[in-house]
């Protein structure tokens, strides 16, 4: 099993960024990466079990769905129900936390999941970098936020 634990600190409030993040369907705003996103069964996007169903930029075809949704914690869960990436099992935590020494905030994302034999270095740096770093990137040029040194 492969575990990927990526977080960041945004120079913005927590409720903010939780505004933007708790929208379930609301990632293809954000993510360069999702080209259109909607849920399934006209359910509200905030509704544990809603399934999200969206495009990639490369036509790619995923559907997630939500397990978990804290507005107390700030925090949410989801799974992969189909993909064309050999993601198994894939689950992952979304988690906030203010950080009251200057009104940031703490943004951890983590998943785990099962990959075929000898494909888990490419796809935990695929989700860790090319979904979780990229997208703490983009939610920072979303809220017109100062890239980190590392993201210019």
């Amino acid at each position: 099993m492969v575990k990927i634990v990526k977080s960041t600190v945004l120079e913005a409030p927590v409720e903010a960024v939780w505004e933007i993040l708790r929208d379930f369907n609301g990632h293809d705003r954000w993510h360069p990466a999702v080209a259109d996103s909607q849920i399934e069964r006209g359910q509200p996007f905030d509704r544990v079990g809603c399934v999200r169903r969206f495009h990639l930029a490369d036509g790619s075809e995923l559907r997630e769905q939500l397990l978990t949704l804290s507005d107390m914690d700030m925090a949410f869960s989801y799974c992969l129900l189909d993909t064309p990436v050999p993601l198994l099992n894939y689950v992952a935590h979304v988690r906030l936390t203010p950080v009251t020494d200057g009104d940031l905030t703490f943004w951890e994302w983590q998943s785990r999941f099962d990959t075929p034999v000898g494909e888990e270095a490419a796809l935990a740096a695929m989700v860790g970098e090319g979904i979780y770093e990229t997208g703490f990137a983009a939610v920072r040029r979303h809220m017109g936020l100062a890239a980190r040194a590392a993201d210019a």
